[in-house]
């Protein structure tokens, strides 16, 4: 279980706030192996939190947790008062769950435009004849989920390739378009999955950017896995450190990065 943590490891106005996301005492097995164990935290609403840890502690598991993906034999997990277990991924993304993944899912033939579009899906109420009409409702529907793609285009700097396929943009504009139809969803909980993986020094400073500029702008939740602790450090609120799927501590950037059992398990005396 996580270990409780001395006020100073902790942001107190965010820890004064109503938290957003619940999540408690889960556990996921398979079979004999033990994924998560007694996994503890919870995420207020304008809040970065990051989990950091080896390659097999359990941060990806965390993720599929959240987004339905894996059912966790124990524990909860709820959403703005909602229960997400045994909930479909389908109607975890419809209760306000965004994920980007660490390799690009984009549709490499479809413009960056279409592409924002996909992330409207959860907010489309006609049906595939009456969009093929364009009358009525689905001419209204369609004129404001534009309008909706065109703020993350701005927000997002996007214009410049707006009309162009995804496949074949830089890398880096790829991963902030990935960004940018999680976005589109207009998400409660939004969980990043190593947004800066593969990308050079300057994409991943300019990367680190726009996640601020989401979060403020947009008073978004953010879950954050990432292998670049000086990222990590820089951007996040709270870091919750895990090891063998079993939370070390959860405090400040500061706090956590000066756990001698971190330092041992993840970070090096370096």
């Amino acid at each position: 279980m996580t270990e409780t943590v001395s006020p100073d490891a902790t942001d107190a106005p965010a820890a004064e706030q109503k938290a957003l996301l619940e999540v408690s005492g889960v556990v996921l097995r398979f079979g004999g192996v033990t994924a998560l164990d007694g996994v503890d935290f919870d995420v207020r609403r304008g809040e970065l939190f990051a989990v950091i840890g080896p390659n097999g502690a359990g941060k990806t598991s965390i993720f599929n947790c959240l987004n339905g993906v894996y059912t966790p034999q124990e524990g909860s997990i709820t959403l703005d008062g909602t229960d997400l277990l045994k909930k479909a991924p389908a109607q975890i993304a419809g209760l306000g769950v965004a994920r980007t993944f660490q390799n690009l899912g984009l549709f490499e033939n479809l413009t960056v435009v279409d592409n924002l579009m996909l992330g409207r899906h959860t907010k489309m109420r006609t049906g595939f004849l009456a969009g093929m009409a364009w009358w009525g409702r689905a001419k209204r529907e369609e004129i404001e989920h534009r309008e909706a793609v065109e703020r993350v285009i701005e927000l997002l700097e996007l214009e410049p390739y707006r009309g162009q396929p995804a496949g074949k943009l830089p890398y880096g504009v790829q991963k902030r378009l990935e960004l940018g139809r999680a976005i589109a969803m207009e998400p409660k909980l939004l969980l990043l999955d190593e947004p800066v993986a593969g990308m050079h020094l300057e994409e991943s400073q300019d990367m680190a950017r726009y996640i601020l500029d989401v979060r403020d702008r947009l008073d978004l939740a953010m879950i954050l896995v990432e292998h670049q602790m000086a990222l990590v450090m820089d951007l996040a609120d709270r870091v919750m450190a895990m090891d063998f799927g079993v939370p070390i501590t959860v405090g400040t950037p500061e706090h956590v990065q000066n756990d001698q059992r971190v330092i041992d398990a993840y970070l090096g005396a370096g």
